[in-house]
């Protein structure tokens, strides 16, 4: 990955597990165009209309079907809702197709970014879990904006994007693709 450039660049770094709200902020590059009440209600909203409620246990509580009501740990359902409700679509991007497939250099207003949702293992291995990751270009450059970075990445080029994507699907990560029109 190059060095960064000039451009003022927004990015929010990681709190307990709170990645897709901070893999949000980032995506759109602004601190506040999510917030935490803003997805937990969404979550909540989500669990309500859901057909297969479980039954009530004291974990109830902490365990929500959406998130973790202390940590965050929102799941895909949200993060869909909270896009498509800023008029946004997302689209799995099939991983059997390579990154080659995806249009990285097409017009700014067809794809706003990338989101990856990867599998992490910390603890020496003893705690999995998965955590969400944007990729955004800005001002002509592909941006590396994962929350547990220090700053920003800037990639070289779109070749080292779709790299980047192809070592991501091939280690169990996926790619969703974030377009501007709901289709």
């Amino acid at each position: 990955m190059a060095s960064e450039s000039n451009t003022q660049i927004y990015h929010e770094r990681q709190k307990l597990q709170f990645c897709l709200l901070h893999a949000l902020n980032n995506l759109f590059q602004q601190k506040d165009a999510f917030t935490r009440p803003r997805l937990n209600e969404i979550a909540e909203r989500l669990g309500v209309e859901e057909p297969n409620k479980e039954k009530w246990t004291p974990l109830s509580v902490l365990f929500k079907p959406h998130h973790n009501a202390l940590t965050g740990n929102y799941d895909i359902n949200v993060l869909i809702a909270a896009l498509e409700d800023k008029g946004k679509n997302v689209v799995w991007h099939d991983g059997r197709k390579g990154a080659n497939t995806i249009d990285l250099d097409g017009d700014d207003d067809a794809l706003m970014g990338i989101l990856l949702n990867v599998p992490v293992k910390r603890f020496a291995g003893l705690w999995k879990s998965r955590h969400w990751v944007t990729l955004r270009r800005i001002d002509g450059v592909w941006y590396d904006l994962d929350s547990d970075l220090v700053a920003p990445q800037a990639f070289e080029d779109s070749g080292r994007v779709r790299e980047f994507l192809d070592y991501i699907i091939g280690h169990g990560g996926q790619v969703l693709l974030v377009m501007n029109d709901i289709q």
